[in-house]
């Protein structure tokens, strides 16, 4: 046994032990946020237990607890321990048929006949309990080293007593890629001592003759204790000397110790608690992972040739993700209803379309429609069906044989989405991944202050889904966006003789929105839409559905026909006047401008050497913007004039090089966006590292790795980080002279 890692931890908030279990959960439920290979966690079963400090003799059985959500396999035969003596099972590929079943198994399909593999049954708290029954034998047996290393510290001072376990069964989950594309889920019993404060994880292995065993090699432990009223966390590995490390599922002990250690002692005094659930929680994650895998490489061209102005690596991935998850999401709803066509769906707002693109290509039915059509519509192909026009809702926007509504960022539409679902038919569904704040007629007003406004909106959204009579789901999706969490309606709150009823419910909360009084019933002021068609959009032509679908706004919509007057989809043609279309030069050539201005003028004292010093730092003087503006051209005061804000929007923008309150435009050093600037100066002179993007640029012979584009204050600044450099025509660094203290 050895300690890889050991850390004090600070408590001012009194938040320990509990803190720590709370930590602990994290690392058992979602370890994928420490350990960036692994795609996710599977948790299949768990029970309590209890293990004596002493060798006794059988121990009465308990029954288990299934907790996972989908049927994984069940009891592993011939499972026991492997001693120190025996041989370790091979590490790395095995051939192709067992990897191929163990993953179909641990998916929640079957492998091939006469495949052994990670158990065989449809039970996975059966399989938790032949596994622990084995795994309790055989320390019953004569393994006293891995007995003590369980009981963990406890175990002197209470020779005899009985030690209540919670015993959990999880399933690893490693990313596939090109880089690991044979990875296989592996399977974990992680034992939980709450009076020892010991969690102790027991990887399994299967030998050559399909048996399941604890591998001993990998055994290791977090702990939790207390000295002298100073808690600590450590982790601790059973046989160092043998550990054997993938680089994925078994990480190296040197990361045990500090990375994971790390994180775990910031968990453990961390009061804040999320109010979302965990991510994919709604869907398989290893299928996910593997349909994520083969739609980022089949679709990564995309990003270099992506035409819009929008940032290609965020657009392009998330909207793979996006429809990922959509996919596995639909394939296990034609499973669960024995459906074989495909589903239909509309994408309202659709954006760019690429999502509509790659829904289409993989064979499924659909269109989007968005008020502005976007330069990359016309590299899709016609396959690809995109329409132009805005979506008002009235009974002109129903779309009765339609399976699925997506509303991806759909903003004023977002409200909608579940009503024009809701009254499209009884079988149809919607999608929504919410980001702008919009209500039925406007903007979205916040209620409450003791929620996020995001959450307050979701909760908002999830209100509308079940006043339409959906059965909401939330769930939230890997995507790179701070809006990440989508409401799902998959099915009804009525049976569809409770249609007309509904309706009339709909109306009336549609109205109450807007501070219309609610009317009975019988005197809804609006009349109310056509009613929902009966019966499952799963038809065998989903195109078919989509001719016979509503209209998309083209037409003039009666006053009458509306479900609720006010609403404004939004202009075709969007003005930009935000100082973001001047060209890049001349946008160049004002901030160079301003920033000598204000380099020259007075500085201001930043305390951190003398002002008679010939190396102290100039971090420049304030200015008015009128002492500004007096400075500038005036050409070029007309042409920021005709932009809404004009100087001082352009300054604004410009947040890496200006701190610009109100009435001021100050050079500052402080605020700088660290996706674009690698080094950021502070007040007191000193110099940080920022990394977050691809290298673009590379210095020889300078310490640091850089990981970001040179920003402005890299290339013009004329003192930067003791050093001044004079970034060349060819991109290089030509000159480094010393300057400032």
């Amino acid at each position: 046994m050895a300690e890889v890692g050991r850390a004090a931890v600070r408590d001012p908030g009194a938040l320990l032990p509990g803190g720590f279990w709370a930590a602990v959960a994290v690392w058992l439920e979602r370890p994928q946020v420490a350990n960036k290979r692994l795609c996710g966690v599977r948790l299949e079963a768990r029970r309590s237990v209890a293990l004596p400090r002493a060798a006794a003799g059988p121990r009465p059985r308990s029954p288990g607890e299934g907790l996972g959500p989908g049927q994984t396999t069940g009891p592993a035969r011939g499972t026991a321990i492997r001693g120190p003596g025996e041989s370790q099972p091979r590490h790395g590929q095995r051939e192709n048929r067992k990897e191929a079943a163990a993953v179909a198994r641990l998916a929640g399909g079957f492998g091939p006949a006469g495949e052994a593999g990670v158990g065989e049954s449809d039970s996975p708290a059966s399989d938790l309990d032949s596994l622990w029954d084995a795994f309790f034998q055989s320390l019953d047996g004569g393994h006293p080293e891995l007995l003590a290393f369980l009981s963990g510290p406890a175990a002197g001072s209470q020779p005899e007593a009985p030690s209540e376990l919670s015993v959990v069964l999880r399933t690893l989950i490693p990313k596939t890629g090109p880089r690991c594309p044979l990875a296989v889920p592996r399977r974990e019993l992680v034992v939980q001592d709450v009076l020892s404060g010991t969690v102790t994880f027991l990887p399994l292995e299967e030998d050559d003759g399909g048996n399941v065993k604890v591998e001993t090699s990998n055994v290791y432990q977090i702990r939790l204790s207390q000295s002298q009223e100073e808690w600590f966390i450590s982790i601790l590995i059973f046989c160092p000397e043998r550990w054997h490390s993938d680089g994925i599922v078994y990480p190296q002990p040197a990361w045990l110790g500090e990375e994971l250690l790390a994180r775990l002692a910031r968990w453990s005094v961390e009061s804040k608690k999320s109010g979302f659930k965990s991510t994919l929680s709604l869907i398989s994650i290893i299928k996910y992972s593997k349909t994520y895998q083969m739609l980022k490489e089949k679709y990564k061209d995309m990003v270099k040739v992506w035409p819009e102005v929008t940032d290609p690596e965020k657009f392009v991935y998330e909207d793979v993700a996006i429809a990922a998850y959509l996919l596995i999401l639909w394939e296990e709803e034609r499973a669960e209803l024995h459906l074989t066509a495909k589903q239909s769906f509309i994408d309202l707002g659709c954006g760019n379309g690429l999502l509509v693109h790659i829904l289409s290509t993989e064979g499924h039915p659909g269109r989007g429609i968005d008020v502005r059509r976007r330069k990359i519509w016309d590299m899709y192909g016609p396959q690809t069906c995109l329409e132009e026009g805005a979506i008002t809702p009235s009974d002109k926007t129903l779309f009765p044989d339609v399976d699925w509504l997506i509303g991806n960022h759909s903003d004023e539409l977002t409200p909608w989405v579940p009503v024009i679902a809701a009254r499209s038919s009884y079988g149809c569904r919607f999608f929504v991944l919410p980001c702008c704040f919009f209500d039925f007629t406007g903007k979205y007003s916040r209620r409450q202050s003791r929620k996020t406004q995001y959450r307050e909106y979701l909760d908002f959204i999830t209100e509308v889904g079940l006043a339409c009579g959906f059965h909401v789901e939330e769930d939230c999706l890997r995507i790179p966006s701070t809006k990440r969490v989508c409401l799902i309606g998959k099915s009804r709150t009525y049976p569809p003789a409770g249609e007309v009823s509904m309706d009339e419910q709909r109306t009336q909360y549609i109205n109450s929105r807007r501070g219309h009084p609610v009317s009975p019933p019988s005197e809804v002021s609006l009349p109310p839409p056509p009613r929902a068609t009966v019966g499952h959009a799963g038809h065998p032509d989903g195109q078919q559905a989509l001719d016979t679908g509503a209209a998309t706004g083209r037409a003039e919509i009666q006053n009458d026909q509306l479900w609720l007057s006010g609403f404004q989809p939004r202009e075709k043609a969007e003005r930009v006047r935000n100082c973001a279309t001047l060209p890049r030069d001349f946008i160049d050539q004002v901030v160079l401008q301003v920033a000598h201005l204000l380099l020259e003028g007075e500085q201001l004292n930043t305390g951190s050497a003398s002002s008679s010093s010939s190396k102290a730092w100039n971090r420049g003087g304030s200015l008015s913007l009128a002492e500004v503006a007096r400075e500038l051209a005036g050409e070029t005061l007309q042409r920021l004039k005709r932009e809404c804000g004009g100087l001082q929007t352009l300054l604004r923008n410009n947040h890496q090089v200006f701190e610009a309150p109100i009435g001021m435009a100050p050079l500052a050093r402080s605020g700088l966006n660290p996706l674009r600037d690698v080094l950021m100066p502070h007040m007191e002179g000193r110099a940080s590292l920022k990394a977050s993007r691809p290298a673009s640029v590379s210095v020889s012979g300078w310490p640091y790795c850089f990981q970001g584009k040179p920003g402005w204050m890299w290339l013009l600044w004329p003192c930067f980080g003791g050093v001044a450099g004079f970034w060349g025509s060819d991109g290089q660094v030509n000159a480094w002279v010393e300057s400032g203290p």
